[in-house]
């Protein structure tokens, strides 16, 4: 494939949405992230950036299903996740590749349910990858807490428990193995049991400080590779070691490096895989001086391309 003089565009889209979480704030992070000049990079880099702002769900009516017990929010969060759906399908079937900037873990269950929507239409197979302290893989009948971001991957791997969340909007499960966590040192035993049922890949701390990030990263890019898919990457900022981005609501210590961070997202660029984007759970009220916020932006610098020294571009790399 000859390489593109003209990058595939991209398109960011907020999604200020905190009830998910114990913890508010997260409704502040597209703002941050903004304000952190994430815009800027993109454009910096070459790419041709629409900035959709935010999404709004006041107008959006509720529905009348039954809340399932222990999902708490349950109606407020289900207006954004059918909203999300459907414009995260019609964004990517305009060719774009979208951004979505949370708010919350929850919000994936909107954003990647509409892009493996656009998918499925199109043939091809969506692998999702989940960078994160938790797997998120509770249900309402797992969960500790009640909260929702913590329900997102399973909800999206069809799990049951939710099965009325999206209303009339199509429901595009991926399988269990089309998931893989990565970065994860934080789950519960009855989350733990159904992870090892359901046979998902989950690279912990212990393997990555075992085989190293590069071994690992390219075990998830072959098997994408290998299956003809693409990819959606899920980035809950508290992947990162507390010590490097304080501003999250579930810090876990012992977390990703800030090069082990940015060799993932290279290794990601240059694979040429990834066609959309989640970051998440960035808590500006809790960060030190847009700290974590700096951060989020290098490394989605990294994801798209920006090098420390110069190398040829792949001429595969994303969004080209």
């Amino acid at each position: 494939m000859e390489p593109s003089d003209t990058p595939k565009p991209i398109a960011v889209l907020g999604s200020p949405i905190e009830i998910g979480a114990s913890q508010r704030g997260t409704l502040m992070g597209p703002a941050a992230l903004r304000t952190a000049g994430l815009v800027t990079l993109l454009h910096g880099l070459g790419f041709d950036v629409k900035d959709h702002g935010d999404l709004r769900v006041d107008a959006v009516a509720e529905l009348d299903d039954a809340p399932p017990d222990n999902a708490r929010h349950y109606r407020e969060i289900q207006r954004w996740i059918r909203t999300l759906s459907a414009r995260a399908y019609e964004l990517a079937r305009s060719g774009v590749i979208p951004i979505f900037l949370g708010g919350d873990h929850s919000l994936s269950m909107g954003s990647v349910n509409g892009i493996a929507r656009h998918c499925r239409e199109a043939g091809r197979e969506l692998f999702v990858l989940w960078l994160d302290a938790h797997t998120d893989y509770n249900t309402p009948a797992t969960t500790i807490t009640g909260n929702m971001h913590g329900m997102s991957a399973a909800f999206l791997c069809g799990e049951p428990g939710l099965d009325g969340l999206l209303g009339e909007e199509p429901r595009a499960s991926i399988s269990p193995d089309q998931l893989e966590v990565f970065g994860a040192r934080s789950i519960d035993k009855l989350e733990k049991d159904l992870l090892r049922e359901r046979r998902v890949s989950v690279a912990d701390m212990r393997q990555i400080d075992e085989f190293g990030v590069g071994v690992l990263m390219r075990r998830v890019i072959d098997k994408v590779q290998a299956r003809g898919g693409v990819l959606h990457v899920s980035f809950d900022v508290d992947f990162l070691d507390p010590g490097l981005a304080p501003g999250v609501g579930t810090t876990v210590p012992g977390g990703a490096t800030y090069r082990e961070a940015h060799l993932v997202m290279e290794l990601l660029h240059d694979s040429g895989l990834v066609q959309s984007l989640d970051i998440v759970e960035l808590n500006p009220f809790l960060d030190e001086r847009g700290r974590t916020a700096r951060t989020a932006v290098e490394l989605i610098g990294s994801l798209f391309g920006q090098q420390i020294t110069d190398r040829p571009t792949p001429t595969n790399a994303i969004g080209r």
